[in-house]
């Protein structure tokens, strides 16, 4: 005999075919607007029923659509892209923020944008709200350890591009910074102005891009026959205020960095802050992993490995809107190159 469940999956093998309330309540055994009740959260449904509406909506993986009645344009998009970002607050983000945002305007589609702060839980339920709202494409920094949980997504052809960091578990377009190879000129910077005892400050670990900058700045360290055994390396440095603590610690050790390479703008800004705290801005030499604005202006100048986060927008962008239009090539990673940018504090020299 052949089951709703059955049939469910036959239908769904179709490229564009999404489940509907109609295929939730006939799963679950229940009426559709007991199905929209549970999903609206509305009162007056028991909690027995309502986990079984909810385990159908697992099984089926549902997405509330919030967006019914604009579906109703040819093509059936939205002409909206969701955008999942670190912080739309930091000036990084920001900017590649606008970028997406100006190919977009050309093309009359709306940026839903929202900050991941970097914390793996709030990944999913994000994107969880720009498919309610069926977002014709999403573009997404993420977290969380995997994003297997996009494969039906993919399977139904929604268009996924990925920016700063590349996704696990799952092949699509992504576009994203050098982070090894920026970070291994940091260090030979560093190493060519005559620095040996280095200190590396870094974000949390557990975020790919930082993993990637201590990498390439350690590896570079140790081609080069600099020990890196007892090397300074301070992570989980993910504001201003704790990379301002750890480095006045360092200053304050029996021997202290004559070089310090921070891995993220907010990092160079404490360690900024505790170098002319300690009259060492002067002495102690400075790389940055990201431009920041005013950087030119202080004293001395902040030389940085700069991203280019305007780049990786427009790339991204025009990523997301060729598979709208039905680009169906495998996909493809997009590596931007960075740019060490010299204005100062990473050429003092190390003093005798």
């Amino acid at each position: 005999m052949t089951t709703m469940s059955d049939r469910y999956q036959s239908d769904s093998a179709q490229p564009d075919r999404r489940p509907t309330m109609k295929h939730v309540a006939a799963l679950a055994g229940v009426g559709i607007k007991t199905v929209s009740r549970v999903m609206n959260k509305e009162p007056g449904v028991s909690e027995a029923t309502q986990q079984k509406v909810l385990e159908a909506t697992r099984q089926l993986n549902y997405q509330l659509d919030m967006a019914a009645g604009s579906l109703r344009r040819t093509g059936r998009q939205t002409l909206s892209l969701g955008l999942l970002l670190a912080s739309v607050s930091n000036p990084f983000s920001a900017e590649i923020h606008r970028a997406i945002e100006d190919a977009a305007i050309v093309r009359g589609i709306a940026v839903f944008a929202s900050s991941l702060d970097d914390e793996a839980e709030r990944e999913r339920p994000l994107v969880s709200t720009f498919l309610r709202r069926r977002v014709d494409g999403l573009i997404l920094t993420t977290a969380a350890k995997s994003q297997a949980y996009l494969l039906p997504e993919i399977n139904r052809n929604l268009p996924l591009v990925f920016i700063d960091r590349e996704p696990v578990g799952i092949e699509a377009d992504t576009v994203m910074t050098d982070n090894t190879e920026g970070a291994a000129g940091a260090a030979r910077h560093l190493l060519a102005h005559g620095h040996r005892r280095l200190a590396y400050l870094g974000d949390r670990p557990d975020i790919q891009t930082a993993k990637l900058r201590r990498d390439g700045f350690m590896k570079e360290l140790g081609h080069a026959g600099v020990a890196t055994a007892g090397l300074p390396v301070v992570e989980g440095l993910h504001n201003e205020e704790s990379a301002y603590r750890a480095t006045i610690e360092l200053l304050s050790s029996e021997e202290p960095p004559t070089a310090v390479f921070s891995s993220q703008n907010l990092v160079t800004l404490g360690v900024i802050r505790a170098l002319r705290d300690r009259g060492a801005n002067h002495r102690v030499a400075l790389v940055g992993f990201d431009d920041y604005s005013l950087f030119d202006l202080l004293d001395p100048g902040v030389t940085v490995v700069a991203q280019h986060p305007e780049r990786l927008g427009t790339l991204a962008a025009q990523r997301i809107l060729a598979r709208i239009d039905g680009d169906q090539s495998k996909a493809i990673t997009y590596t931007v190159p960075s740019e060490l940018i010299q204005r100062g504090s990473g050429e003092l020299r190390p003093q005798q």
